[in-house]
């Protein structure tokens, strides 16, 4: 049985984009996905990149987005980009 990652690369934008699609402040996407106003400013801003799968998975929920959905991911990095070596 494959166990899920212990934290997921997020895409701070793609959160704010949506939190702000769905007319929610901070502070109420926040409360809804029972994680800390200042956390998850962080996450928007970048400071901080990872989350756990607990709170992951409430912040889906919170957007109305379905569990294993990989919207709210950051791209892997490209190992080789094209012109580069």
């Amino acid at each position: 049985m494959e166990q899920p990652p212990p934290t997921f690369q997020v895409n701070g934008a793609e959160i704010r984009k949506l939190r702000m699609q769905a007319g929610l402040s901070t502070a109420e996407l926040a409360e809804k996905a029972l994680i800390s106003r200042r956390y998850l400013n962080h996450l928007e801003n970048g400071y901080r990149t990872r989350m756990r799968p607990g709170p992951y998975a409430r912040l889906l929920t919170a957007l109305g987005l379905q569990a294993g959905t990989t919207q709210l991911l950051r791209p892997p990095p490209q190992d080789n980009p094209p012109g580069k070596r």
